[in-house]
């Protein structure tokens, strides 16, 4: 894997269940994706939804949400392929290249396009 992300490839972010990050009618809020240090999600790399959630519930909690790597594109938001020790599939959304947070609008329109699997 390298830090070139195609538009159709699935991003997957765990979301911790709390009223803060899920409304009450189930959907995502935008602050389930503003994160300073940055966004946090694992790459599917055309793996199955089924594998990927297996993989990030084994080290995460929450429910995992997926959206496209085009979703961060057509917010100009960057995907960036940040591999971890204990998670090859590792990335983070940034802002843009200089900066790390996402702007509330990247943030709001992620919220609205991400949906839960499984």
């Amino acid at each position: 894997m390298d830090n070139h992300f195609d538009g159709s490839e699935a991003l997957y972010r765990a979301v911790i269940p709390s009223s803060s990050y899920i409304k009450e009618d189930g959907s995502i809020s935008s602050g389930a994706f503003k994160d300073k240090k940055g966004l946090s999600v694992d790459r599917g790399n055309y793996r199955s939804d089924r594998e990927v959630v297996d993989a990030m519930k084994h080290r995460l909690g929450g429910r995992i949400a997926k959206f496209s790597a085009q979703d961060c594109y057509d917010v100009e938001a960057v995907p960036k392929y940040l591999p971890e020790e204990n998670d090859e599939y590792h990335s983070e959304i940034h802002k843009s290249d200089t900066e790390i947070r996402l702007s509330n609008k990247q943030a709001k329109y992620l919220s609205k396009i991400a949906k839960f699997v499984m």
